[in-house]
Order: C-alpha cells, then sequence, then structure tokens
C-alpha cells in the first residue's frame, strides 16, 4: 500500500486546487479537476515526467526540496506537510515513526487524570486504528445509548461501517463515514499493522460503503468540524469536535465534543446532569 500512497495523495491534492487559488484561468475545456499535472510541475519547479513517476509511484524517493516546492505550491496545511513527508520515507522504504508493532490499549494516567478534568464534557481518547481507550462518563452518556460502546475495545469506523445503528445515530452518516475512512487509510498509509487488518476486515464485512470511500481518501480527514448525533434521549445534537494529537509514540488522539449552538448545550446539560454556572 505504501508504494502508492504518496502519488495519490499528490494527486488529490492537486485535483483539489481551483486554477484560480494559484493564479491561473479556470477555462472552459479542462477534463481535469484542479491542476493539470504540468501546471503544478511548472509552479513547482519540477519536470512533468519527474511528478508523472511520483503520482504513479515510479518515484519513491523525492527529495526535502522537492516536497517542500509540492507542499507549498499545494497549499498544504501543517499536518498535511507532516503527512506528506511521512508517506515520502514510508514509500521509499524506510521505517514510518511511530508505525508500532504492538497497539496500545489503555492510556497513561496523566492521560486519564485529563480526561477527569473534563468532565461532564463528552471525551474520548482513541488510537489511530480507531480503538476508543478511555472516555468520560459524558461521552459515555453521549454514546452509550447508540451501541458504540458495546464492543471490546469499541472502535470508531468498524461501528460506524458494520452497526445498523450508526445510521441513526449520525443523521448526516455520509460525511461521519467519508471522514472514518479517511482516518483508517491515513494510519494504514503510514504503517500501522492494525489499521490495515481493519482495512481488510471491513473490505469484507461492510463491502462497497467502506471500499469505495477507503480507495478514494487520499487527502486527511478533518480534525476540527461539527457532527449531528441523533441522541434517543436528548435528541438532536450539533457537537463542533477538537482532536488533538498527545505526546505519545502511539500517536493517539483526545477528541473532545463541544456544544455549537444554545440548544445543544442546554440538551448537553441535561444528559450530563450538569447545571450551568449562574451568570
Amino acid at each position: 500500500m505504501g508504494t502508492t500512497e504518496l502519488g495519490a495523495f499528490l494527486r488529490a491534492h492537486r485535483e483539489a486546487v481551483p486554477p484560480a487559488a494559484v493564479g491561473l484561468p479556470n477555462g472552459t475545456r479542462r477534463r481535469t479537476p484542479g491542476l493539470r499535472r504540468a501546471e503544478l510541475a511548472t509552479l513547482a519547479g519540477v519536470s512533468v515526467d519527474y511528478l508523472t513517476r511520483l503520482e504513479q509511484g515510479r518515484d519513491r524517493s523525492p527529495s526535502a526540496q522537492v516536497l517542500a516546492a509540492l507542499a507549498e505550491t499545494l497549499g498544504l496545511s501543517r499536518d498535511e506537510r507532516i503527512h506528506l513527508h511521512r508517506l515520502a520515507k514510508t514509500s521509499g522504504g524506510g521505517v514510518c515513526d511511530g508505525a508500532a508493532t504492538t497497539r496500545a490499549r489503555a492510556v497513561r494516567p496523566t492521560v486519564q487524570a485529563l480526561l477527569d478534568r473534563l468532565e461532564p464534557t463528552p471525551a474520548v481518547v482513541a488510537n489511530r486504528p480507531g480503538d476508543l481507550l478511555a472516555w468520560t462518563a459524558g461521552f459515555a452518556r453521549l454514546a452509550g445509548p447508540t451501541g458504540l460502546l458495546e464492543a471490546e475495545p469499541p472502535n470508531l469506523v468498524r461501528y460506524v461501517f458494520t452497526d445498523p445503528r450508526a445510521h441513526d445515530a449520525h443523521p448526516d452518516w455520509d460525511t461521519v463515514a467519508d471522514e472514518r475512512a479517511a482516518a483508517l487509510r491515513a494510519a494504514a498509509a503510514l504503517g500501522d499493522p492494525h489499521a490495515a487488518l481493519l482495512a481488510e476486515e471491513l473490505m469484507i464485512t461492510a463491502g462497497v460503503l467502506f471500499r469505495d470511500r477507503f480507495e478514494g481518501s487520499a487527502a486527511l480527514p478533518a480534525r476540527t468540524g461539527v457532527e449531528r448525533w441523533a441522541h434517543p434521549e436528548a435528541g438532536e445534537l450539533r457537537l463542533a469536535y477538537e482532536s488533538l494529537e498527545l505526546p505519545d509514540p502511539d500517536e493517539l488522539r483526545l477528541v473532545v465534543y463541544l456544544a455549537s449552538e444554545a440548544a445543544t448545550a442546554a440538551a448537553l446539560d441535561r444528559l450530563t446532569d450538569h447545571q450551568p454556572a449562574a451568570s
């Protein structure tokens, strides 16, 4: 998988850049969404032939200068630039930092203490394949009735694609499914064996619903945004989420859910038995 992930990532971002964003006319006879390969090559100062070899996986050892030029031209974010460099390292046969052979099953005491401090806010810690390792009581009240926490261990990706209740829990199921598949592909692309095994499992158990999203999700998933949840007691909730990387070799992430509107804030307060402070 690693031999083609670098090319897929570059192509996905090339096709996502509007020509106008780099000072080129949109034109009316474009067959390619975003930038043409020749346009990106010219702007980044590389040959079209070399960029073609990169995108097709025939050259897997681009220099740091070439990667920097491509990242700058494509307008990649900090996280995307880091991911690009790590994909290049993986594609070139190097060992990827954090490509652990063992999977984290628990969190450090200090991380658990942080979760305790976040109560009653819904918050969860997940590893790269999407296993949930620890969560607040507030998250249990949010996710428990949806069936997400019934598995051992609970897994965000497997739940969305194999549990029928996920379609009811997430009114915007298609969007959530896209994000979960993209996150799993990003982990598998960097050599995480557990993510790769889960992807193989879901190819069989979830079929085309998963496969099309996984194979088409070369870009990184969003780390912040708003998700709609349908809760059997609290009703529809609009939750803004922040995903923060924890300093850990296993690359754990802390995801915190916050109300994005007054109605959701009131519903969360009722759900978590939390009384807002008097003003």
